[in-house]
């Protein structure tokens, strides 16, 4: 099914060049905005590495010329040149006129980040951890993602990555507010508290540049956090009949800049909340340390039977973090021969009674390691991991498959 997509997004993109080189910039740019959104809802099912590289090269080519044509279409400009290739014309530079400085600075950006500092959280709520009654997962959660790539930024190596998104759920007044609040106050971060009538604008093409020019000044200021409340309000389900040619631009430049395309976004952390998760548009261990067999790669590949490869990535990815939470949790620390002190046995010779947050207080958070992932990490995370793909979804595929399509 999700090759309807590619083929969707193709046709719009012939659609969309035929128009800029026709000179028609205000009917191009929505149409390689659809193409934009139809190669990103593809990508998210493509399992071929060179066929989804391939589709994120043009991906970021066609983003490009779509930006380029909004900017001159909001000055007002008769649009950018276009030489036949229509994905990689380049918009001219204007001189600033008299009185907008003569450094070169976007004086129509300065004023939408002018508008986005007031999200800027500058003084910190004052509610602590321990303030949030209950919520225990969700608290250990965020200091994954939250407190300890900035406290110990060693427990993040080979493929072991802080979480880059989390989403906040449950019916109204059951604490997420609350807990966003926690993270502000915790956090060693810069804060943006975002609604989404900071994100919405009534002018074509502004609240696409407002969710860019957000995640850019996220960036210039990382370590950063993006809090967005009621996140359902800007991301409902893709392809409602209530849906606006406005809603869909600004759900794909949302998922344009989450996915981080051209830029590193590894201490950028999106938090959101909503009270309708069910509205919204919805790996490999590498060289991390374990102390795996090749018997117990092969028990668990069996255990994962009928697990799709994003359900085996999620599940690493939680099984990354064990450690991490082990170290948490641990009362004895044992220092090894080169100085690091790792979470061990009360038993164990050599064991010092300590906590981690008690070494760091004695400036030793740099010196601390998780333990290497081990099968009990496995049998914990798939003890409660569970396929998204049921049986009755892959007989619909194996049917159509077998009057349709072709096997192997």
């Amino acid at each position: 099914m999700y090759s309807n997509f590619k083929e969707q997004a193709i046709e719009y993109v012939k659609q969309a060049v035929h128009e800029d080189n026709a000179g028609n910039y205000a009917k191009a740019f929505p149409l390689y905005m659809n193409a934009l959104e139809y190669f990103k809802t593809h990508l998210k099912y493509e399992k071929n590495p060179k066929i989804k590289e391939a589709i994120t090269q043009k991906f970021t080519e066609y983003l490009r010329r779509a930006e380029e044509i909004r900017a001159v279409l909001d000055d007002g400009g008769p649009g950018p040149a276009s030489n036949g290739d229509a994905a990689v014309a380049t918009k001219p530079k204007t001189k600033p006129k008299d009185g907008d400085g003569g450094d070169g600075e976007d004086p129509e950006q300065t004023k939408l980040r002018a508008g986005l500092n007031s999200a800027i959280i500058r003084e910190k709520p004052d509610v602590k951890w321990n303030d949030v009654a209950g919520l225990e997962s969700a608290k250990q959660a965020l200091q994954e993602a939250v407190i300890l790539p900035v406290k110990f930024p060693q427990f993040f190596t080979g493929k072991r990555r802080p979480w880059r998104a989390f989403l906040l759920y449950g019916p109204p007044g059951t604490g997420k507010s609350y807990l966003a609040k926690a993270v502000a106050t915790e956090a060693d971060s810069t804060f943006f508290s975002i609604s989404s009538s900071d994100l919405v604008s009534k002018w074509m093409g502004e609240s696409e540049k407002l969710v860019s020019n957000l995640f850019e000044m996220a960036r210039d200021s990382a370590p950063s956090i993006i809090f967005i409340d009621e996140i359902d309000s800007l991301c409902g389900q893709r392809g409602e009949g209530n849906e606006s040619e406005a809603s869909r631009r600004i759900k794909t430049e949302l998922l344009v800049q989450m996915q981080g395309v051209g830029h590193n976004d590894q201490k950028v952390l999106v938090l959101a909340a909503t009270n309708t998760p069910y509205a919204l548009d919805q790996v490999h261990l590498g060289d991390t340390p374990h102390n795996l067999t090749e018997a117990d790669f092969e028990s668990l590949a069996r255990r994962t039977d009928g697990f799709s490869g994003s359900d085996v990535s999620v599940c690493v990815k939680d099984v990354l973090f064990e450690p991490v939470r082990k170290t948490q949790d641990a009362m004895f620390f044992i220092k090894t021969p080169d100085g690091m002190w790792v979470p061990c046995g009360p038993k164990q010779q050599g064991a010092v009674q300590i906590t981690m947050q008690e070494l760091a207080a004695k400036g030793l958070a740099s010196k601390i390691l998780p333990p290497p992932i081990t099968r009990t990490d496995f049998d914990k995370v798939l003890a409660r991991q569970r396929p998204t793909v049921s049986k009755s979804d892959l007989e619909i595929h194996e049917k159509f498959t077998k009057e349709f399509g072709e096997e192997g």
